[in-house]
């Protein structure tokens, strides 16, 4: 689909540098593409938010992986 927007140069040219494309366009989409996943990630995580309450939290995998360096160094 074409469309024609306006996009000021800077953030153009640093959205090219951050994702590596080669074209305006592909820095365009994958931008949008970007916007997009976090956007499905985000309603995902409200949706399943303290519907696992026994899935590890971040606090208990530091632990985990602690305690198999510990044993590893043995």
């Amino acid at each position: 689909m074409k469309t024609t927007i306006d996009i000021p140069e800077k953030v153009l040219t640093e959205a090219i540098r951050h994702t590596g494309a080669k074209t305006k366009r592909e820095a365009v989409v994958a931008a949008v593409e970007d916007f997009n996943r976090r956007h499905r990630l985000a309603a995902l995580a409200k949706r399943l938010r303290g519907s696992m309450p026994n899935l590890m939290t971040q606090e208990d995998l530091q632990a985990m992986r602690a305690d198999r360096q510990w044993e590893a160094a043995k």
